[in-house]
């Protein structure tokens, strides 16, 4: 396998690149799915590093027709495909496949491009949505309850001041519609004072419509299991996560799914335990090194939990 930094000199590169590359350990013939494919910048270092075949998968349509350059760099070995990882094992061309990569959350092309609405340091429409569907985040603010909005952004965002947010958003809605992305954001700035470390007060509150928007922990909780039913046995899973919602949802999982399950109380009668579906990878969640938080500060907060797929058949989603 050719090294990463050889191939992707100059380019734009993913978070944690590297490692989730050294976690996936990519063959000659292998079959690899990013499931988050936004630039292509792990199918890119795939298909650099080894002769395999790589599933981009996005539900991003502007991301599938930005891929179709590296298709043409690579031809034959490229699949693009419009859609929700937490449907990969359905609409994946291939199947099994001996690696799947996850880098959970916003792509810098969508918090670059303002007529998005993911960011607050740019003016633009409140949208959020990964997808040209659904209802938007200008929907959900103009239109949600007081009570609705404050639980979405106390659950999702963890923001101590949801109430008050909540309280503000209703308060000036009902002078003029929240449309922009800026006037949102000065709307929460209103009620929530700047943070010892410099975090906008928007932040969380934004992270929550986004997360409500687009049901991101509901699209990972079902990809994970996507992803149990679609690993060929010996395949790896790598999932990058930005923030303790998401890397709780995958440290669950894949504790549970694994050899690390904990097992019943020797006071109680005893239960037959399923079979392992995967072998942790690492115990304790990966970060990025030194070098790479202070090229790209996104990469701060990025956590890498991995693991193997065995030969134990996998286990039925939970409804």
């Amino acid at each position: 396998m050719q090294t990463v930094a050889a191939n992707t000199a100059g380019r734009h590169l993913p978070v944690m690149l590297a490692e989730v590359m050294e976690t996936l350990q990519p063959r000659d013939g292998g079959v690899y799915l990013d499931g988050t494919f936004g630039r292509g910048g792990y199918a890119r270092a795939l298909l650099e590093a080894v002769d395999c075949k790589v599933i981009g998968l996005d539900r991003d349509p502007a991301a599938i027709r930005m891929g179709e350059s590296l298709q043409n760099e690579f031809p034959g070995r490229l699949d693009l495909v419009e859609g929700c990882f937490g449907e990969m094992d359905s609409l994946s061309p291939k199947a099994p496949v001996d690696g799947v990569a996850l880098d959970l959350g916003v792509s810098s092309p969508q918090l670059d491009e303002a007529e998005r609405g993911f960011s607050f340091q740019l003016d633009g429409p409140l949208d959020m949505r990964m997808s040209s569907s659904g209802p938007s985040a200008a929907d959900v603010v103009n239109g949600c309850s007081e009570a609705e909005l404050s639980d979405i952004i106390w659950r999702l965002g963890e923001e101590r001041r949801a109430r008050a947010v909540a309280r503000a958003i209703v308060a000036s809605r009902g002078k003029a519609p929240i449309k922009t992305t800026l006037h949102l954001a000065e709307v929460i700035r209103s009620v929530v004072k700047p943070s010892a470390d410099g975090i906008d007060p928007a932040t969380r509150t934004f992270q929550a419509l986004r997360l409500h928007v687009n049901d991101e922990l509901g699209e990972l909780e079902r990809g994970l299991s996507a992803a149990e039913r679609l690993l060929a046995p010996g395949g790896r899973l790598a999932v990058v996560s930005f923030h303790s919602l998401e890397d709780r949802i995958v440290k669950r999982f894949l504790r549970a799914h694994s050899d690390a399950a904990p097992r019943g109380s020797r006071h109680a009668p005893a239960s037959e335990r399923p079979e392992p579906c995967f072998l942790l990878l690492m115990k304790n969640a990966q970060r990025p090194s030194r070098e790479e938080q202070a090229r790209n500060p996104r990469s701060r907060s990025a956590r890498l939990r991995a693991a193997e797929r065995t030969e134990a058949p996998a286990r039925e989603a939970r409804p």
